[in-house]
């Protein structure tokens, strides 16, 4: 059974970059919004006259916190009237209807192996959840991969913070990848995200679950990467956004 609606209060909106905007949301019908990292709600936004096709899912972006505020990150889709309404008509104070949280897409109980967190664009959400998660409540871990494909240095979601984290925790490590850059520091990549988990298996081959999220075609083509590897298709999540 789905848990009932709920309403949340947009408290606070930033604008990460052009077209992508992170939302809080409050939600005052209770002190502690329970949910695991990973997991996403979905909002009905008064777009249609039909409910399902009101219906638009997020990963929540923030961890879990024991308050009552998650957040999201949005990016403005081209003729998509979700966002379009989302970034036209939602402000500081406008309620907006969710359910939730939903979705299984989170980390096993006890992370004996690598894991390798791969996204494009706001996929990056439930990982930033994830990682955010593991380095706060001090989870004991094996390597945490989180690989970041983007187009330019402008499109890096939370770069600064992902930094700090790989810097701060043991075992966390962040790789940035850009498809439309010319050079790249140290530390960061060319290319796209396939790569990056290659070469990283290749080096040194472990046992390691591998979580995908974004757009169809990265899933799709990382999934067969991943099993000609040699890994087992169980050994693979994945989220796909769009």
């Amino acid at each position: 059974m789905l848990d009932p609606w709920k309403i949340g209060k947009v408290i606070r909106i930033e604008n990460e970059t052009a077209t992508t905007r992170r939302i809080w949301i409050e939600i005052a019908e209770t002190n502690n919004f329970q949910f695991k990292a990973g997991q996403f709600v979905t909002l009905d936004l008064p777009i249609h006259e039909q409910k399902n096709k009101r219906w638009r899912s997020y990963s929540i972006a923030s961890a879990p916190d024991n308050s009552n505020v998650i957040e999201l990150i949005i990016v403005l889709l081209e003729g998509g009237a979700g966002t379009t309404y989302i970034f036209n008509e939602i402000s500081v104070g406008s309620e907006i209807t969710l359910r939730g949280p939903l979705g299984k897409f989170v980390l096993p109980e006890e992370i004996d192996t690598d894991i390798f967190l791969i996204c494009t664009g706001t996929g990056i959400a439930p990982f930033r959840s994830m990682v955010d998660y593991i380095s706060k409540n001090n989870v004991p871990h094996k390597n945490v991969h989180l690989i970041f494909g983007c187009r330019k240095f402008s499109d890096a979601l939370y770069e600064k913070e992902l930094e700090e984290i790989q810097s701060k925790y043991s075992g966390i490590y962040y790789h940035p990848v850009f498809s439309r850059e010319h050079e790249v520091p140290t530390g960061k990549y060319k290319g796209y995200v396939h790569t990056v988990y290659e070469q990283f298996t290749q080096e040194n081959k472990q046992p390691a679950r591998f979580y995908l999220c974004g757009w169809k075609n990265m899933i799709d083509e990382a999934k067969e990467r991943i099993l000609a590897l040699g890994y087992d298709k169980k050994a693979i999540h994945l989220e796909i956004y769009g």
